[in-house]
This record gives structure tokens, sequence and C-alpha cells, in this order.
């Protein structure tokens, strides 16, 4: 009786799981989303080499802030060249919200390492320790979210602008662009708001006034709610500022 040949096993061969297909797909479209938004980013920092900003993030946030609230947008601005602001806003800006400004590169890391400290202890992400350019940074492409990403898409831009441009322009466009109240952006339109005189003719009173409302001027260090909160910071910053040196290229 002739012996049955077997028949030879098919092995069929493993197949992926789809979702690990689908998972791989996702993960390079965000990556892919991120280097392309990065790069429009860095388009726009080479950009302010030479251009002015038209607009930033945090102003496009609070008229939509504005609108969803069914309340005018408000928005008072006058760009004005870093010789016509006066020195005494550059020495108190510095002295209140950036000490170091002209000896790192962007990033004060003993500030930031009590800011850390601060937020580890608190099981928050809350504290400062953000530098002026850190502060540009964020005004000009980012949220006020202080989410971990966000910090660290931050520290990025900062390097670059850094890296990009020059102590000075940092200065001149961040005394443009930051808020001073409800709709009032940059030096010139916060020196006729509550003084009703130009940017280049404060006196050191009214710049250290005016720094003080920095961390917070539609809460914290609104005059209009805490006008002696404000007044302490001001008093405070006027003693710092005797320590302000700015460099002669830039006074």
């Amino acid at each position: 009786m002739a012996q049955a040949i077997a028949e030879p096993k098919v092995i069929k061969a493993k197949t992926k799981p789809r979702w690990r297909k689908w998972a791989k797909y996702i993960v390079l479209g965000v990556l892919l989303f991120a280097l392309l938004s990065h790069l429009y980013v860095l388009f726009f920092v080479w950009r302010y080499k030479s251009v002015n900003p038209q607009t930033t993030a945090m102003m496009q946030q609070r008229a939509s802030e504005a609108r969803s609230e069914n309340r005018p947008v408000i928005h008072e601005q006058t760009w004005v060249p870093y010789d016509r602001i006066s020195p005494n806003l550059v020495r108190a800006l510095l002295a209140g919200e950036d000490q170091k400004f002209f000896d790192h590169e962007g990033f004060d890391w003993e500030e930031l390492q009590k800011a850390v400290e601060k937020d580890w202890e608190e099981k928050k992400f809350q504290r400062g320790g953000s530098t002026i350019s850190q502060q540009l940074a964020k005004n000009l492409f980012l949220s006020t979210s202080k989410n971990p990403l966000r910090k660290l898409h931050e520290a990025l831009i900062t390097w670059e602008m850094e890296k990009i441009l020059s102590k000075r322009r940092i200065l001149e466009i961040y005394l443009n662009v930051i808020e001073w109240g409800d709709g009032i952006y940059g030096a010139e339109a916060a020196a006729r708001h509550y003084f009703n005189t130009a940017a280049a003719s404060l006196n050191q009173e009214q710049a250290a006034f005016l720094s003080a409302m920095v961390p917070g001027p539609l809460n914290a260090y609104n005059p209009t709610i805490h006008r002696t909160r404000v007044e302490r910071r001001k008093n405070l910053i006027l003693r710092l500022m005797r320590h302000v040196v700015i460099p002669k290229d830039l006074d």
C-alpha cells in the first residue's frame, strides 16, 4: 500500500495590528505639523530683524476673549523706535523684569531653578522666572497657557531669537508690543494713556509705575483695582533702577 504524501503546511505571515500602522502615521503627521509650524515661526523671527510685527498672539488672544464676552475690541498702539523711548523706562523694565538681560542668552538659570522648585512644591506650573526674551517669545507667537509643552516651545523660540536678533532689537520689539492694560500695547500707548505724555518723556516715577504693572496689568497689577500693590512694586523698582546699567551702544 502506497504511503500517503503529507501536504505541506502553509505558514501564514504574521501581520501587524492595523492600529500600530495608524498610530505611526499619526505620530509622523504630528511631528511634520510641529516642524512646519515651527518653520513658520522661524521665518517671522528672521523677518522681525527689520520688519515690525503687525500683530501678536497675545493681541489676537485678547481680541478673541473680548468678542467671546461681547465686549468691544480695544487696540491702542503706536510703534516708536528704540531711540524714542525714555531710558528711564528701559531701566525700569530691566529692574523689574530681567536684571541680567545683557548677561544671559535668553535664560536666567538661577531664576528658572527657583521657579521649577516652587512649581514642584505647589504641584503647579504658575511661578514666573521668565526673561524679557522669553516673555517676548510668548507674546509674539504663543498663548498665556503655562503647560509644560508650551513652555518648551517658548524656550526653543527664545533660543532662536537670541541667536537671530540683537539685544537692542529684542528690547525695541518688547517695548512696543507688551500689554499695559485692556487693549493698550506698547510704551507709547501706555505713556499716552496713563500720563498723557510721549514714551520719550517718561520720568523715573512714571517709568517705574509702568514697569510695576507688567506682570499683570489686567488683574494682579491693575492700578485701578490694586493701586497700593502697584505703588509698592513701583517703589521697589525705583530702588533697583539705581543699579541698572545700559550699555553705551544701547543708551
